[in-house]
């Protein structure tokens, strides 16, 4: 029986092997949870995480964006001088990755030769033209790009610089508020990438609004203290008073393989934003393959920005209420409870003391709550009933800009969008807007999902989104859309305080949120039902323009045919008339034997039976005045009149969405009355 293992005597040193990380370690050895899979991932992530910070720093002061976004693709020649190394030559090519994948692709390709020789030989295809074999692509590579990004911002003070992009998790967008950004990685983890995958530093310029000088710092990080290292820092005349941040960094990424995801997130990023103004330029080393795309502003309307406010009781836990209780400026409890959070009044406040026993009352000093009666008021928030929070602090897109970015970058024939209005999300307010469109530029067939998250794109693992799941599921045929052969695009944004992204990467959200499922569904069968209204007015308008095509058709043979009756009638009426009105003196008893014999016939009565009107109809016939052409402008005069009516009467069947219109009374002289078939409008002098 082996010996017990001896308990380690008092005071004995710990396991050596127990060591820490500081945060900057620990995110670089698994960058991957922040989006830096590889390097195309890694250059995708630093454009977005670059313009997203542009986008808020704007928006902070009221500014239209100004985004100009640049990437320089660099050669290894340049990428070696900036490092100071001195070009080898390759003395053993066999060690080296791309000698050994061109020697595998050639191998391939005489591999796959050979086969075709065999199969041509086996099916005597003599003097058959043989087909090429060039193999498959082969694997893109990785390059040294380097990530430009200018803005006209709110810029940074000049002793924050280092702290705000050389320290991982210090940032400004901690708190209750809506955010594009929320873990304080962001630039610093393209900072990280840079320093790991080329040891190139960053580059910053920023002023402040009036500030007559421009901050400029080159810095990395120290990984393993979690500490800026600065290299260089100076400040230049800012003649132009200029403000805003301008950030390059250099690091390695895959162009060919991510470039074109990059673009697909700044289309997207115009339709949420079409009140900002986007400039990219690619440079590649091979200048074919360099290019230049710009999202030009498309209103000056943006939203207010968002507003921070306080945590809900219900979203709370033990920690953070100690956190709380520790900085709180306030004296007492019931000051604590009614000025710490959202949705709870003084009374209610008093009420809520009243359930915590006798050890605490409202006056109860705020510091002297132990930890243990901070749980107890834990369990009593989340036991007791709160009125939700209200969305005030939140700012959505709005259906004027969402709508707007839609038919600017997709050109849809259809659009709809929706505003669902406020939620709760575990104690947190949440908007989802929706919009969906049928047809457009660049849209395949069947469901194309957008979505957004605090106004940014999110582009990956979109099939676990809830968006995506909730768009699968509803019933479109019901509203007169096919999911399978019509060219659907929808739309989903959510904004909230805290988004309930999967993962820290933010690229999508569980359909386990079900208050946000319920809300998107609701959101898009209104979109669905207003398009179905438009799809179902579409149709009859066009059952309506082929009605009319037919009926045109046939105009010239009704005319003619109707036009050939009044000619005849109108002979036999002035026969008639002529008969009954001559003055013949001299055979005045035939000429009554004529007069009785026209009486008798039912043709001719039916002629002296005719009224003034219609007389005068057969006589202005024969008097040449209505001709065939005459009766064919008649005719369709009357079809466009009767298609009117019958447009006015479905679209009064049709009409499932009432809004109420106030006309406010003005005092002003009146001046020209406009008729037309549905209302008259009287003109203000």
């Amino acid at each position: 029986m082996p010996p017990k293992a001896k308990a380690p005597a008092a005071g004995a040193k710990g396991d050596k092997a127990l060591q820490s990380k500081s945060p900057a370690q620990f995110f670089a050895d698994n960058k991957n949870i922040a989006g830096f899979d590889n390097p195309g991932k890694s250059l995708y992530t630093t454009v977005r995480e670059f313009v997203e910070n542009s986008l808020d720093s704007a928006e902070t002061i009221g500014e239209l964006p100004n985004v100009e976004l640049s990437i320089e693709e660099i050669d290894k020649a340049a990428y070696d001088k900036t490092m100071g190394l001195d070009q080898l030559e390759r003395k053993d090519e066999s060690i080296y990755r791309d000698v050994l994948e061109a020697q595998k692709q050639q191998e391939k390709i005489d591999k796959e030769a050979k086969k075709a020789q065999a199969k041509n030989a086996k099916e005597g295809a003599g003097g058959a033209t043989q087909k090429a074999v060039t193999g498959t692509k082969p694997k893109d590579r990785t390059g040294i790009f380097r990530v430009t990004c200018k803005d006209n911002g709110q810029g940074m003070h000049h002793k924050d610089v280092p702290n705000m992009l050389g320290r991982v998790l210090s940032g400004t967008k901690y708190g209750v508020k809506q955010t594009r950004g929320k873990f304080g990685l962001g630039a610093k983890m393209a900072l990280l990438w840079s320093k790991m995958s080329t040891g190139l530093p960053v580059t910053v310029r920023t002023a402040r609004q009036k500030q007559d000088f421009i901050s400029v710092y080159t810095l990395d990080i120290d990984i393993h203290k979690n500490e800026p290292n600065i290299h260089k820092e100076e400040k230049l005349p800012n003649p132009d008073k200029w403000h805003g941040a301008e950030l390059s960094v250099t690091i390695e990424g895959n162009w060919s393989t991510y470039g074109f995801q990059v673009l697909k997130y700044l289309r997207q990023l115009a339709v949420i934003t079409p009140y900002a103004n986007f400039q990219f330029k690619f440079t590649g080393v091979d200048e074919s393959k360099s290019k230049a795309v710009t999202f030009r502003r498309r209103t000056d309307w943006m939203p207010a920005p968002p507003a921070e406010t306080k945590h809900h009781p219900s979203s709370v836990n033990i920690e953070l209420l100690k956190t709380l209780r520790d900085t709180t400026k306030t004296s007492n409890l019931l000051q604590f409870l009614n000025k710490e959070f959202t949705s709870i009044g003084r009374e209610y406040a008093s009420r809520l003391i009243g359930e915590l026993g006798e050890e605490l009352e409202p006056d109860t000093s705020i510091k002297e709550v132990s930890d243990k009666q901070v749980v107890r008021i834990h369990q009593l928030l989340r036991a007791a009933h709160f009125d939700p929070p209200d969305g005030d602090c939140l700012s959505p897109a709005g259906e004027y800009n969402l709508r707007l970015g839609i038919m600017k970058e997709l050109r849809p024939t259809m659009v709809a969008t929706c505003n669902a209005g406020v939620a709760i999300h575990e104690g947190n307010p949440f908007v989802v807007e929706a919009g969906v469109s049928l047809g457009g530029k660049s849209v395949p067939t069947g469901l194309t999902v957008f979505r957004y998250a605090n106004r940014i794109p999110l582009l990956f693992e979109g099939g676990n989104d809830v968006a995506t799941r909730t768009a699968g599921k509803l019933k479109w045929d019901a509203y007169k859309i096919d999911p399978n052969r019509d060219r659907v695009g929808i739309f989903v944004s959510i904004v909230s305080t805290k988004i309930p992204f999967k993962g820290t990467s933010k690229e999508y959200i569980g359909e386990d949120a079900t208050t946000m499922a319920e809300s998107v569904q609701q959101a898009l069968r209104l979109c669905a039902l207003q398009l179905k209204t438009k799809l179902v007015r579409a149709q009859a308008a066009k059952d309506r323009k082929e009605r009319k095509k037919v009926l045109y058709r046939y105009i010239p043979d009704v005319a003619r045919a109707v036009f050939g009756v009044l000619q005849e009638t109108a002979a036999k009426g002035k026969s008639t008339r002529s008969m009954l009105k001559g003055d013949d003196s001299h055979a005045p008893a035939k000429r009554r034997r004529q007069v009785s014999s026209l009486e008798s016939d039912n043709e001719d009565a039916d002629m002296a039976g005719l009224s003034d009107e219609e007389d005068g109809v057969l006589e202005r016939v024969s008097n040449g005045l209505v001709k065939e052409e005459t009766l064919a402008n008649k005719l369709t005069t009357f079809i466009d009149q009767l298609d009117g009516d019958q447009a006015l009467d479905l679209a009064m069947k049709m009409s499932t969405t009432k809004e109420d219109v106030f006309l406010s009374a003005r005092k002003a002289q009146l001046g020209q009355e406009l008729h037309t078939p549905t209302c008259v409008m009287t003109l203000i002098a």
